[in-house]
């Protein structure tokens, strides 16, 4: 099992997808989940629904886990997503390899 590739503050990394993820996460949500083989727009849209929220972005984070074979667990995602929300979803976006719109920022895949 690995860990992930970027740390949970490690979201400077790319400051355009930072600057775009703050703003329009709902955006990074669903490119995150369409990458994880679910909804683009459900994904996306959940982020707007109190509780839903929580739900989509435990269980999206729990499948790039498994995609890439990262340990840990779902209180640990529950931790992550309740604490730090952005930040955990620009590590996950990371390490997906995701990218945004209109040249607000290159892909943020390190490689």
């Amino acid at each position: 099992m690995g860990e992930f590739q970027n740390g949970i503050c490690g979201c400077l990394g790319n400051i355009g997808m930072c600057i775009f993820t703050y703003f329009i996460p709902c955006y990074t949500q669903g490119k995150l989940a369409e990458s994880v083989g679910d909804d683009c727009l459900l994904c996306g849209v959940a982020l707007l629904i109190p509780l839903v929220n929580i739900y989509a972005r435990v269980s999206t984070r729990g499948k790039v886990r498994d995609n890439k074979g990262i340990e840990g667990g779902v209180i640990g995602d529950l931790i992550c997503v309740l604490c730090c929300p952005l930040c955990a979803l620009m590590q996950e976006a990371q390490e997906m390899s995701v990218s945004t719109p209109l040249g607000a920022g290159e892909s943020i895949a390190r490689s």
